[in-house]
């Protein structure tokens, strides 16, 4: 009785009330075990139903038995009738308990089951006089017993760390957190549906490499006891995945887990997700055909719509996307017109602005790389690919031919955030060891997330790649736009968190 006081005038239990509480439900269970009715020796229970087809079909279910089974998420005991509300996967139902219908033992058991108890039932499907779809009980079983109540209070910020390192209750008590990754395996589901249509094949690389390479991050850093090597976990999949295409598989694509030794923020977890694509034949622009119908099939599949609302903001991914070149967007922002420019009017029209620039970073590239973070990301709402890339950013793109200090390079950005990064791939092995050569020059003089040098990937050059274009998203960042998600922990189950107790 005393729980059900508490869910009439809920408030937050103090640690005493919860231990008294973990008491009497062990207290509990070893009465069931001491009646030889222990519940957690109950193997398999068969159902023939879920919540939600009772409810989608009920004209049809009206009348016939069913079997479920779930999480009782309420109790409200009526002297001979009672109510509860069975939780599963894809909802809540109410199911009728009357002491007649069950019997007196099972009754009697029934009033002394708790909270966040797994049952099985099996009833009769009837509507209520108040018209709620209900499920009368005559059958129930206690299938697992629960030993740690669930909170009262779950939502609101003061809960936000508890709920990313106990997600498991997470997802019991918030539905709308069960929803977003729902939602999440379907936007996987409907990628590879896309990338297999079009004749992609999926493949896997290595998650451990000898150097880390394909992208500009810190890794973390294992050893190989058996080989005594310092190993690396890999900061993207590009380098292996364009050996395949060397090797003649001109369409692949790879989803798989990436891990960059980088700070946590809302945007940032240490592994991640994304989806790499190379494609041989076709350039950036094909790349960004592939990207935005990509997109645009996930959109109406998993939501109906390519109309949604991120925080706030209405975004419209239908087709169409915005195009222009980081000169462009640059001289839109900033007024600075770095296409009219050389190297030394670059470097004053940038100090001008008073924008600090850092030694080493102060070739024309460098500073219109620079422009671009200072005074246009963040003005980048709807989807917009920014193209044209200065080749000091940008190791692993191929050059436009028309200026040789550009790259063939795109980044799509949504909300002011990057959702993506490709390229016409560099596919000449002189240029690419000079590109790394210049990456190894910055990580000597102290950039922890220049590139090193990969002899065996300009290998796999020599022997010839022919013309490709390269894409990879943030499947974890996409998630979050589709579900209006602030916080990527909101779209991991499992986000990296600081340990309990771990000094500040």
């Amino acid at each position: 009785m005393a729980e059900q006081h508490q869910a009439q005038q809920p408030h937050e239990q103090t640690a005493e009330e919860l231990h008294e509480l973990k008491r009497i439900r062990r207290e509990k269970l070893a009465e069931l075990q001491q009646a030889g009715a222990d519940p957690f020796e109950q193997v398999r229970f068969e159902r023939d139903h879920h919540t939600v087809e009772i409810h989608e079909h009920f004209d049809e279910l009206e009348g016939k038995t069913v079997r479920l089974a779930g999480r009782m998420m309420s109790k409200r005991i009526m002297g001979k009738a009672s109510f509860s509300d069975l939780s599963d996967r894809y909802g809540r139902l109410q199911l009728y308990i009357k002491r007649d219908n069950v019997g007196d033992e099972v009754y009697k058991g029934y009033k002394k089951f708790d909270i966040g108890d797994i049952i099985g039932v099996s009833g009769e499907v009837f509507r209520t006089q108040k018209g709620e779809i209900s499920v009368a009980v005559h059958e129930l079983t206690l299938l697992s017993k629960n030993l740690a109540p669930l909170p009262e209070k779950w939502h609101g910020l003061k809960d936000t760390d508890m709920r990313y390192r106990q997600r498991y209750v997470d997802l019991i008590v918030n539905p709308e957190v069960r929803d977003t990754f729902e939602k999440r395996s379907a936007i996987v589901r409907e990628i590879r549906n896309f990338m297999d249509a079009r004749g992609f094949m999926e493949v896997e690389t290595p998650c451990l490499n000898t150097i880390p390479g394909g992208a500009a991050a810190r890794p973390f850093i294992t050893h190989h006891n058996a080989l005594d090597i310092d190993m690396y976990m890999r900061i993207a999949t590009e380098l292996h995945l364009k050996r395949l295409i060397v090797g003649g598989f001109e369409q692949v694509y790879e989803i798989g887990r990436i891990f960059r030794n980088e700070g946590m923020d809302t945007k940032h977890n240490p592994e991640f997700t994304t989806i790499e694509l190379y494609q041989a034949y076709t350039d950036y622009h094909g790349m960004m055909d592939i990207t935005e119908d990509m997109v645009v099939h996930v959109c109406e599949k998993v939501l109906g719509t390519t109309h949604i609302t991120y925080q706030g903001a209405e975004l419209d991914f239908s087709k169409g996307w915005k195009r222009m070149t980081m000169a462009e967007a640059v001289k839109e922002y900033s007024g600075l017109d770095f296409m009219a420019m050389n190297g030394d009017e670059a470097l004053a029209a940038v100090k001008a602005k008073g924008i600090e620039t850092e030694k080493g970073k102060e070739s024309w590239g460098d500073l219109l790389a620079l422009c671009y973070d200072e005074f246009v990301e963040e003005h980048l709402i709807q989807p917009t690919f920014i193209t044209d890339y200065p080749v000091e950013v940008s190791p692993l793109a191929k050059r436009k031919p028309s200026d040789p200090r550009l790259t063939e390079r795109f980044e799509c950005f949504v909300a002011g955030r990057e959702l993506c990064n490709a390229f016409s791939e560099l596919n000449d092995p002189i240029d690419q060891r000079g590109r790394f050569e210049r990456q190894v020059a910055l990580r000597e003089a102290g950039d922890d997330e220049a590139s090193m040098m990969d002899e065996d990937f300009i290998n796999a050059l020599e022997y010839g790649m022919p013309p490709t274009g390269g894409m990879g998203m943030g499947i974890d960042r996409l998630v979050m736009f589709l579900t209006d998600s602030a916080s990527i922990r909101d779209v991991l189950l499992f986000p990296t968190m600081k340990p309990l107790g771990a000094e500040q």
